[in-house]
């Protein structure tokens, strides 16, 4: 898991960003999964991969104070773009 960096926005925002910029660029459908209550934590997979071991943003609640912790699981060449557009949603 690589670290893509923090942001000031809630993990819910963070993960609707990706998702949908995802959605966009590969006009597929994007698998996200809540890993804690209330999206706190949403692991957003890369299109055309599944869970549980697929490429994806992994959106995780700040260490400390508010906003979240951003990185990226690869699987494969799978995601070597990706890192981008989850930055543009930090």
């Amino acid at each position: 898991m690589q670290q893509v960096g923090t942001s000031q926005k809630a993990p819910k925002a963070i993960a609707q960003c990706v998702a949908q910029k995802w959605a966009d660029k590969s006009q597929q459908q994007v698998v996200s999964q809540d890993t804690l209550a209330n999206d706190q934590a949403v692991d957003i997979y890369v299109p055309g991969q599944q869970p549980p071991s697929g490429a994806a943003a992994v959106v995780r609640p700040a260490w400390s104070g508010p906003g979240s912790w951003v990185g990226f699981r690869a699987s494969g060449a799978a995601g070597s773009e990706a890192t981008g557009d989850i930055q543009a949603c930090l």
